[in-house]
């Protein structure tokens, strides 16, 4: 066990004898002296732990040698007793701790309570060595997995770039293969060649599927994978995989259905190429793994925010399913659910590694439920902005809604959605609105033409719905001050709507629109009587 250093100071050799007497033990070393500046030289030299310090010395009094212990950074942490036989009452007892001592003992000290102290304090000072002891070695081992990991990561990256680089590589020669036997495959071929060029196809687009199998989950891994965003027609998308892949069905005498939610858009912002890939991948995997029955790619709408839709892709098979303690293993890089499905299906067991991590990089959801020998489904859910007016929509018109004839409204609506919604509900109104995407245009089309009614919404781009009715109610436009107003909100709250109409709104309409209420709404404003009955 480490010693602890004890340093004893007092100018009467007695009482350091005393004090020796009473402390002498096998753990600790009792450095003596009667000498307040040899106490400081001892103090800067050795790692002194304790100090027990006479108050009353000549030349230097203990509070003065305790001071200047606390103000060097080298003495500071020691802890300091101070022993005394003046007076026992409390403002020196204060000073002293005001100095920074930790205990104040009197003259004749009493064996028992100082040893008690002593022994206390030494073991705060083992335990706080302990203390620094362990972060030392924490901070260490830290040090270790810091530059274990920076190694490790070092090695990922060696790796990644050499997986990509070399499936690269071979990625091009094996195109170079596939083009040049279909190439051959024209000539004049026995029939013996022409299978033997059949095959060598064949071998060379199951061996390309692989590097790019591979190639992708390297550039994943690497994070150098990029989601590209455009236009995508969801629709074509999935009857072009269904059309590239019914080959393989039709040879297993399989059934290859697609079902469409009947408001799907139409087109939306998406990763197509991404998108293809899943698709590819699941019905692909659901055709390998199905040995008679059907497969079945379904799409369906969960939900709607604004103008997104979350659409839930769902690929159901009849096949060999999926025993429930195999379902997180197939997920895993170069896994299948077991030797037997590999031996008799074949498979690399890339291709749902690279779906989910496809998945998480879309920011979707991938789940799967099966049952063994039943078959299993595989559903691909993610959220997608509608870009067109192209959402097949209900109808919406009810019969007991009478008609606005001859009404002559102007609509100021951005959202791609919300413009159809309203234009065709005018339009089973008998209504040919005038439609602008903003209020500054609202404004111009204002001063072109007379309308009875403004459909307004209250955020848009350019200018929003509340500064060009305020500008209205001023006589931005002259002698369209008065014209009747109706905002669009989806604000919930009263002090919302409120704000609209202290705006210079007439009524506020609430999205999603209820088509009674703003019928009235219209009707109340134009001053056409609403023949709803």
């Amino acid at each position: 066990m480490e010693k602890i250093n004890i340093l004893i100071v007092d100018d009467r050799p007695e009482n350091i004898i005393a004090l020796e007497a009473l402390l002498q033990r096998d753990d600790i070393n009792i450095i003596t002296t009667t000498n307040p500046n040899e106490a400081l030289r001892i103090s800067w030299e050795m790692d002194i732990a304790i100090a027990l310090v006479d108050v009353q010395m000549p030349e230097m009094d203990g509070f003065e040698l305790v001071e200047i212990l606390k103000s060097n950074p080298r003495t500071k942490g020691i802890l300091i007793i101070f022993v005394t036989a003046i007076s026992k009452e409390t403002k020196y007892a204060v000073k002293g701790l005001n100095t920074g001592a930790v205990d104040y003992l009197y003259k004749p000290l009493d064996p028992y309570v100082t040893s008690a102290k002593v022994d206390s304090f030494i073991q705060l000072v083992r335990n706080e060595r302990e203390i620094k002891k362990k972060n030392q070695e924490l901070e260490a081992y830290q040090k270790e997995l810091i530059k274990a990991k920076e190694q490790a990561e070092q090695g990922k990256r060696i790796k990644e770039n050499f997986l990509a680089n070399m499936s690269h590589e071979i990625r091009t020669p094996i195109n170079g293969i596939i083009g040049l036997a279909n190439l051959l495959g024209k000539t004049n071929l026995t029939p013996e060649q022409k299978e033997m060029i059949n095959l060598l196809e064949i071998s060379s687009d199951s061996l390309l599927g692989v590097i790019n199998d591979i190639l992708d989950l390297s550039k994943i891994e690497s994070g150098k994978f990029r989601i590209n965003r455009s236009e995508t027609d969801i629709v074509k998308i999935c009857n072009s995989v269904v059309n590239l892949l019914r080959i393989r069905a039709i040879e297993k005498e399989l059934d290859l259905i697609t079902e469409f939610d009947a408001e799907l858009p139409k087109l939306v912002l998406a990763d197509s190429l991404r998108l293809n890939q899943i698709l590819m991948n699941l019905i692909g995997n659901a055709i390998k793994f199905t040995i008679q029955g059907s497969v079945t790619l379904k799409t369906e709408i969960l939900d709607r925010k604004g103008n997104n839709l979350q659409i839930k892709f769902s690929v159901i098979d009849t096949g060999i399913g999926i025993a429930k303690n195999n379902i997180d293993k197939i997920f895993e890089t170069f896994e299948q659910a077991d030797e037997q499905t590999t031996v008799k299906f074949g498979g690399t067991g890339l291709g749902l590694s690279i779906v989910k991590n496809l998945a998480k990089l879309k920011g979707g959801v991938l789940e799967v439920i099966s049952e063994e020998g039943v078959g299993s489904t595989f559903c691909f859910t993610n959220w997608y902005e509608v870009l067109k007016d192209t959402v097949v929509v209900k109808k919406m018109n009810k019969p007991h809604l009478g008609p606005f004839k001859g009404l002559r409204i102007l609509v100021a609506e951005d959202n791609p959605i919300n413009k159809f919604l309203i234009v065709k509900i005018l339009k089973d109104w008998e209504v040919n609105p005038d439609v602008v995407e903003n209020g500054k245009e609202a404004l111009d089309k204002l001063k072109e033409s007379d309308y009875d009614l403004i459909l307004m919404d209250t955020f848009m781009p350019v200018m929003n719905g509340l500064d060009a009715i305020k500008l209205i109610r001023e006589g931005f436009v002259q002698g369209k001050e008065n014209i009747p107003i109706i905002t669009f909100s989806a604000a919930v709250l009263e002090t919302d709507k409120q704000t609209a109409i202290d705006a210079g709104a007439n009524d506020v309409v609430s999205k999603p629109f209820e088509l009674d209420v703003l019928h009235e709404k219209i009707s109340k404003h134009s001053g056409i009587e609403d023949t709803t009955y």
